[in-house]
């Protein structure tokens, strides 16, 4: 009888064990279950103008980092040759939300319609060229390839940059080229970004001195001398 009983206990701890794995594993998938995001909505007035999404932008991000069905692109230079302290920006990549990766928009496109008081934007090569129509012709061989490495098609696409713009300019070049507008962000402006993911590029010694800390950007850079001219 004793035997028996050591037999039951056995039986019942390993239903138990088998019990518990189950649970936990069924507890697992429901965390790392991905939320359903809501279709791409613009923002109104000025914000919705550059292309800002309603629901999910600087205020609301922090809620979205991390999915494995997105990528996260953040669409800004090291260092701007365009003015925009003058709308109070920064021309500097001066930190950027944890989980982008930075991808310039004016090495993808050259830049139009931006505010006349920041002046002119880069104006070397890109990808791209967009005319007064809209129409974008690649410059490269490869520019199509590249585009679609860097916002893969198979995956939802968050974009943001300083104060909108350049991001909304992405969103615009991408759907134009042929992806789905519904699958593309535009996640708004770091510079009004208050959330607890900000990874900060701009330091300040305690002389005073300013410096960036470009190392720590996830960049991706294009070289255009190794690219095949059309």
């Amino acid at each position: 009888m004793k035997e028996r009983g050591k037999l039951i206990v056995l039986v019942v701890l390993i239903f138990a064990l088998v019990g518990g794995l189950v649970l936990g594993s069924n507890l697992t998938n429901q965390a790392n279950k991905l939320i359903e995001l809501p279709k791409p909505e613009l923002s109104e007035g000025q914000r919705g103008e550059l292309g800002i999404d309603k629901n999910i932008n600087e205020t609301t991000i922090d809620d979205y980092l991390g999915r494995s069905d997105t990528v996260y692109r953040d669409m800004r230079m090291f260092e701007d040759p365009a003015a925009y302290e003058e709308i109070g920006g920064d021309r500097f990549l001066s930190g950027y939300v944890k989980g982008y990766e930075v991808v310039p928009y004016p090495y993808l496109a050259n830049v139009v319609g931006l505010p006349e008081e920041v002046g002119q934007s880069y104006k070397g090569e890109t990808l791209f060229t967009v005319d007064a129509e809209g129409k974008y012709t690649a410059n490269y061989e490869e520019s199509m390839q590249i585009l679609e490495d860097l916002f893969p098609k198979d995956k939802y696409i968050f974009l943001m940059c300083g104060g909108g713009g350049y991001s909304g300019m992405t969103k615009t070049m991408l759907v134009a080229l042929g992806w789905d507008a519904d699958k593309i962000y535009d996640t708004g402006a770091y510079w009004s970004y208050e959330g607890k993911n900000n990874v900060q590029v701009k330091q300040t010694d305690e002389n005073g001195k300013v410096s960036y800390a470009f190392w720590k950007v996830p960049y991706h850079q294009i070289i255009f001398s190794e690219l095949t001219k059309k």
